[in-house]
């Protein structure tokens, strides 16, 4: 690929690349008609932006398309986004049938979009400068865009996974986990444990795996392989049934009508990052208690008890500085609040009582090992 030989195509001998990694997570038909992809375009991925600066500025000559000649078409495998907002400007019936709102050029602007600059090359030849810009760069991709780029780089052109992170500059094994997080959810589906047609959702938040595989609950749960194995199938078999209630939990159902119970990373991943390391919390969700149940079932008593003391400081000092402006003289309040007290001298004493008991076993203990060494 030669960046510096630039030349003008026609708009209208343009086509959109199906195989764009940042469309694969949208379940679009290698038949989909152009409508449809503009139209997913549009709505995903902030084509209305580029309309408008497109519409004000101008196409910008110095940033062309990267087009590559497959199968007799002028295949844009670099800049969709871009040729969707011009043909939006050039085409309003086009967009009228999309339903969107867009400038109405006037004619020397209208014009000038009629072949736009595009340099031609191959996905071979391009995916260096793709995988830095949209991997590892300023235009980052989704994660599963960035997953199945990289994959594709590795199997189609057999690149090593060590030779793309150089490539692109990762130095934070940003490619072996996007490789390692693909297996793991194509593994699921070769087993018939999971399919993204079935998600509860339809925007696929792959993102929730790639992270959760780092967390080392999640990652003893599934018996996971270490990103440098590069495993085809990372999961060993007899995990079978935990790497079928993990796709359950992050991706839900619609067949079995089950929202999945990781609805945002913070705080569910990790709250489920802490369920699948406890047995006892792990066997509450797969009965249906919930996350939040399962949650308290994994934590520790002195973890529970610590947060608790701690929540009910919080909520008095802040009963406390509302005192002047929010106690409107209820007796029922003032009783409530000689109750709290009531409760906090008991539990204050019995902590007294339990480290003060404590001090003197630890007291009793160091005696009698004296006395044995004595002896």
């Amino acid at each position: 690929m030669n960046v510096d030989e630039i030349v003008p195509a026609k708009v209208s001998s343009l086509a959109f690349d199906l195989r764009n990694p940042r469309l694969a997570e949208f379940d679009l038909a290698g038949s989909a008609t152009e409508t449809e992809l503009i139209r997913v375009l549009w709505e995903a991925m902030d084509v209305r932006e580029l309309v408008l600066s497109i519409a004000a500025s101008g196409f910008f000559r110095h940033e062309p398309l990267i087009v590559a000649r497959e199968e007799g078409k002028n295949v844009v495998i670099e800049g969709n986004r871009r040729l969707a907002a011009v043909k939006l400007l050039r085409d309003p019936r086009l967009a009228k049938k999309l339903g969107v709102s867009v400038p109405v050029l006037p004619s020397d602007k209208a014009a000038a979009l009629e072949t736009l600059p595009t340099v031609q090359g191959t996905r071979e030849s391009a995916w260096r400068y793709l995988g830095f810009k949209h991997v590892n760069g300023p235009a980052k991709w989704s994660s599963y865009a960035k997953s199945r780029y990289v994959a594709e780089v590795h199997g189609k052109y057999g690149v090593g996974l060590d030779d793309i992170a150089r490539q692109i500059g990762d130095t934070h094994k940003t490619v072996r986990r996007l490789y390692r997080s693909l297996m793991v959810i194509e593994q699921a589906e070769r087993m018939k444990l999971f399919s993204r047609d079935d998600r509860s959702r339809s925007h696929f938040s792959f993102s929730h795996l790639y992270t959760g595989l780092d967390y080392p609950g999640i990652s003893g749960f599934l018996d996971l392989s270490p990103d440098s194995d590069e495993k085809r199938d990372p999961v060993p078999r007899e995990r079978e049934e935990e790497l079928r209630d993990l796709c359950l939990w992050l991706y839900g159902s619609k067949k079995k009508e089950t929202p999945p119970v990781v609805q945002s990373q913070n705080p569910h991943l990790r709250q489920l990052d802490a369920v699948v390391a406890s047995k006892e919390a792990i066997s509450a969700l797969r009965e249906g208690e919930g996350l939040a149940a399962a949650y308290e079932i994994s934590r520790s008593p002195t973890t529970v008890f610590e947060d608790s003391l701690y929540s009910a400081q919080r909520s008095l000092q802040k009963a406390r500085g509302l005192l002047s402006t929010g106690y409107d003289g209820s007796k029922e309040l003032l009783r409530t609040a000689e109750s709290v007290a009531t409760v906090a001298d008991d539990l204050a004493e019995e902590m007294e009582r339990k480290r003060k008991f404590r001090k003197a076993r630890r007291r009793a203990i160091r005696r009698a090992r004296r006395a044995a060494v004595d002896e």
